[in-house]
């Protein structure tokens, strides 16, 4: 018995704190404005914008906060669809 495959995860199009910061630039927002929308802190915000890792979580609700309609409606199938 095989077992069925899960579909891969879209692509996201932010993935680290440089390209988060260049989105948030790019949209005139401030640091609270632009984290506020995915429930993270301004400060919090500040650390993945100087290199922290961004969790899994958060990079997923920036490309459906930020990302074009397509890519966000690609990962909320993806979200659906997993057990």
């Amino acid at each position: 018995m095989t077992k069925p495959t899960q579909p891969k995860r879209p692509k996201l199009i932010i993935r680290s704190g440089d390209q988060a910061r260049a989105m948030r630039k790019k949209l005139g927002l401030n640091q609270a404005e632009f984290w506020g929308r995915v429930g993270t802190t301004q400060s919090g915000g500040s650390r993945y914008e100087s290199g922290r890792d961004i969790p899994d979580a958060v990079l997923m609700l920036l490309q459906i906060a930020y990302g074009p309609e397509h890519h966000a409606s690609l990962l909320q199938e993806w979200l659906r669809s997993r057990p």
